[in-house]
């Protein structure tokens, strides 16, 4: 594959435009496009993105000829895509509900995994590689504590319906009391990773 035909989905979810984790997602997009990726900027929010999982989608989850239909789009980008990059602040120690419903939504059967005699098998095998850049509002102590929920979804079951792709998990913990110095050594250590991505 040429560089030039490399494609990453940025998918984002905050909702303020002068946020932190919206720099840097301006800089994921920015960095990456520099070394030469075609980026699909998915900022779930700019697109209103429907978070909450209707009753019929729950009653047609599992049959994979009509799943997707309601989010065929977003299904398609992410089978499209050789490189996911997910950008997002950690909140209550989990995703922001817009990621959530993305995740309960898109990330169908059929779509990011298959039932294969019961077991779960991945199958988001597109996927060459992804990371996650995100920030905690408290430290990484308190997360450690409360078990990182966040890091474990990320590094495990994300990373397997992937196949097992190689990861980068990028956080800033104690968000709350972050200097602008800090924030801006955070920066630069992103822009290095997706320099390298």
């Amino acid at each position: 594959m040429a560089d030039t035909e490399k494609k990453a989905m940025v998918i984002f979810a905050h909702p303020v435009p002068e946020s932190f984790s919206s720099a840097l997602h301006t800089r994921v997009v920015e960095t990456l496009k520099s070394q030469q990726w075609q980026v699909d900027d998915c900022d779930l929010n700019a697109e209103n993105f429907p978070a909450v999982m209707t009753c019929e989608e729950r009653r047609s989850y599992h049959d994979e000829t009509i799943n997707i239909n309601p989010v065929k789009s977003y299904v398609e980008r992410l089978q499209a895509a050789d490189a996911i990059v997910f950008v997002y602040p950690v909140w209550n120690f989990g995703y922001p509900a817009i990621l959530k419903g993305f995740f309960d939504r898109v990330f169908l059967p059929g779509v990011s995994f298959k039932l294969v005699d019961g077991q779960v098998r991945p199958a988001l095998t597109n996927v060459k590689k992804y990371a996650t850049v995100t920030t905690y509002g408290g430290t990484r102590l308190r997360a450690f504590m409360a078990g990182d929920p966040p890091r474990k979804l990320m590094t495990r079951p994300i990373r397997y319906v992937m196949n097992g792709a190689p990861m980068q998990y990028l956080a800033l913990y104690d968000m709350n009391r972050a200097s602008d110095q800090k924030r801006a050594a955070f920066l630069a250590h992103v822009t290095r990773h997706m320099e390298r991505f």
